[in-house]
């Protein structure tokens, strides 16, 4: 009774802070939960737009006192935007149903190549949550007096735990909560970006004439190279300001049918917003002549410069601004809770991680992929001790191995259709300009990153590379013992006579036996460890079971909630599986029936179950199999669910008898 009020209680609790269960098998729940277009620029955008905090100050700050030459890197800095932009809305034309960075790679070069995007990726999106929360809690802490400081790193890590409830409860739903934040940012910035321009339109040409003046003494002073070198510098130095675009094509599963459409409008809407915020930043530092000042951010300082004449509502209108900086800050986290989760889900599908990163919650979200990025997250926090200059250092690093990879698969795919598409030539054209640019900006920031702390960046990808690895090692051998189990599924189909002891040929239906013992085999597909386990009972019973339930849930996990028609076909092929055990069974003269659900969690789709099976077949006797390696280690522990055991478990507390037959590979 106790353990009935607990489960009660925690239940309420769980309903509280998550909320209710969802339906996958509502057929309205996709339009409920997909994103339109400008619900996905906020929950997908706040990345890029996040980093005209510190990434047009990085750029402007590398240049070294040569402030006309910005004018040079916001050009770039704009072209890099739309060219990257046009070349995933390319990818996700290929791939219309996601994956990004890790299924191009893998599909168009190799799936080695695509698990080390994948892997980059995964990096790249754990440092976006912990750069994102840490940079807004500096610059939220910057407006409160200095005793409060010590408490930065506990508000730091209070923000995380925040964002990963919210996101557990649904993407939208964090969406929804985050969005005023997100259009105040939008609508300051851009108020004051236009409100520079027309205040300074008329010193445009000076900025002309001035723009000649320091290219003719920065050429004098280094020479030609040199002042290439110094822009390319400054350019690469502000990468971080383009990542964030590929999470689109990661996210593809929460967008609103037509996916592509949408995700093409998400993009656009991205790229817009993104280069008039840099452009429109930069050009404001070179018309105020803007230096650094200690404590100060160059966009703080160009508030207060920009409002200075403003009086009262100047000094409100700076306070707002630069409150919904930070605040932006951490609903650029958004962007790796969102894309984070669905590449893990993504590599666990393909036995590159656990499986258990595929399942989803009863919201429907991938849970456990939430949790080991908050987790992540928590630990460099931790380790960091939230320092946003060494973040940055091992920042955006990884997202362009990523980019890189996805352009070169692009580029392989056009030209070997270079025959089939009639406008491939274009098509190459603007992956392959994303590939030189994105490899230029690897080269640049591994080269000067590395010796400051970016070699931490790629040990720690080369670490997860290693653990992917070992872990498909391992999956691919476990499918290879559950091969030799398959070869009783060609004997059972292709023998027309009975197999089973006990089994005999009778004219017309087997009768149902109430009075006589049933079994209620728990099965996973029609495949040799179900029959396995079948033959286990009736070689262990001998005839003392008359009747046969077989019981299968269809599992709807990442790899299959992508839309109606895909939860159709899971729940269509699991009837097949239990229609082929039935048709067995009554072919070898034993009364049988199936039962097939869907849903996102086995144990409690079964626990609904047995009582209903319970009270019709009151001898009843449920069963599973569970299979016993050659070598019991951790690594077998850690990456298989062992679900019939906490099925047992469950059972057992209802009273229901239930045996677990061990099956040997």
């Amino acid at each position: 009774m106790n353990s009935k009020k607990e489960t009660s209680l925690f239940q309420r609790l769980k309903t509280l802070i998550l909320g209710k269960s969802r339906n996958p098998q509502d057929t309205r729940i996709f339009h409920k939960l997909s994103l339109i277009a400008f619900f996905a620029w906020i929950g997908l955008g706040a990345d890029g737009l996040s980093s005209s905090c510190y990434g047009p100050e990085q750029t402007f700050l590398a240049l070294n006192g040569h402030i006309y030459l910005s004018i040079f890197v916001a050009l770039a800095s704009v072209i890099t935007i739309f060219v990257i932009t046009a070349s995933y809305s390319q990818i996700v034309e290929i791939f219309p149903h996601g994956g990004g960075g890790y299924l191009v790679a893998s599909k168009l070069i190799s799936p080695v190549a695509g698990m080390v995007s994948g892997c980059a990726l995964l990096i790249d999106y754990v440092l976006t949550i912990t750069i994102s929360v840490a940079s807004g809690a500096d610059a939220v802490f910057s407006l409160l007096p200095a005793p409060w400081h010590a408490y930065r790193l506990a508000f730091a890590i209070f923000v995380v735990l925040i964002l990963m409830l919210l996101n557990m409860r649904g993407i939208k739903e964090s969406i929804l909560f985050l969005m005023p934040i997100f259009l105040a940012f939008i609508i300051t910035h851009v108020f004051l970006i236009l409100y520079v321009f027309w205040h300074h339109a008329p010193n445009v040409p000076q900025v002309i004439a001035s723009t000649k003046a320091d290219i003719g003494s920065t050429i004098s002073q280094v020479g030609i190279f040199g002042m290439l070198f110094l822009i390319m510098r400054a350019y690469s130095m502000g990468a971080g300001t383009y990542t964030g675009i590929e999470a689109v094509s990661n996210g593809i599963p929460a967008l609103r049918e037509p996916k592509v459409q949408t995700a093409k409008h998400t993009m656009r809407y991205m790229a817009i917003s993104l280069a008039f915020m840099v452009f429109g930043l930069m050009l404001a530092y070179l018309f105020y002549n803007l230096k650094p000042e200690p404590g100060k951010t160059l966009n703080a300082s160009l508030f207060q410069m920009a409002a200075a004449g403003w009086g009262s509502n100047g000094y409100i209108f700076v306070i707002f601004a630069l409150a919904s900086e930070a605040a932006l800050l951490f609903v650029a986290a958004q962007t790796g809770f969102i894309g984070g989760p669905w590449v893990l889900a993504n590599m666990a599908t393909d036995r590159w991680f656990p499986t258990r990163f595929s399942m989803l919650s009863d919201r429907l979200v991938t849970q456990n992929g939430i949790l080991i990025m908050s987790g992540l997250s928590l630990v460099l926090m931790v380790l960091s001790r939230g320092s946003v200059k060494f973040l940055v250092v091992l920042y955006s690093i990884n997202v362009f191995i990523t980019f890189t990879l996805s352009q070169f698969g692009m580029v392989r795919h056009w030209w070997s259709y270079r025959k089939k598409v009639k406008s491939w030539i274009k098509k190459l054209c603007v992956n392959g300009i994303g590939l030189i640019l994105t490899s230029f900006i690897l080269i640049s920031m591994i080269i000067f990153k590395f010796f400051e702390g970016g070699w931490i960046t790629l040990f720690i990808t080369g670490g997860l590379v290693v653990l992917a690895m070992v872990i498909r090692r391992h999956y691919r051998s476990t499918l290879a013992l559950l091969r030799r189990l398959n070869s009783l599924v060609a004997a059972v189909e292709s023998s027309d006579e009975t197999i089973l002891p006990g089994g005999k040929r009778i004219h017309g239906e087997p009768k149902l036996d109430l009075e006589s013992k049933t079994a209620v085999l728990f099965v996973n597909g029609f495949n040799g460890m179900g029959l396995h386990t079948l033959f286990g009972i009736i070689r262990l019973f001998g005839g003392a079971f008359k009747n046969f339930v077989f019981l299968e849930v269809g599992v709807v996990d990442a790899g299959n909630f992508k839309g109606v028609h895909e939860v159709e076909n899971l729940e269509l092929n699991v009837e097949s599986d239990i229609k082929r055990y039935v048709d067995f069974m009554k072919k070898n003269g034993f009364y049988a029936e199936g039962i097939s659900v869907c849903g996102v969690d086995v144990i409690e789709e079964i626990e609904a179950i047995a009582p209903e099976l319970q009270k019709r077949f009151p001898n009843a006797v449920f069963f599973g199999g569970q299979l016993i390696f050659p070598d019991d280690s951790l690594m077998t522990k850690f990456l298989h669910n062992y679900t019939v055991f906490a099925l047992q478990k469950r059972l057992y507390r209802q009273g229901t008898p239930f045996v677990i037959l061990p099956i040997r590979v």
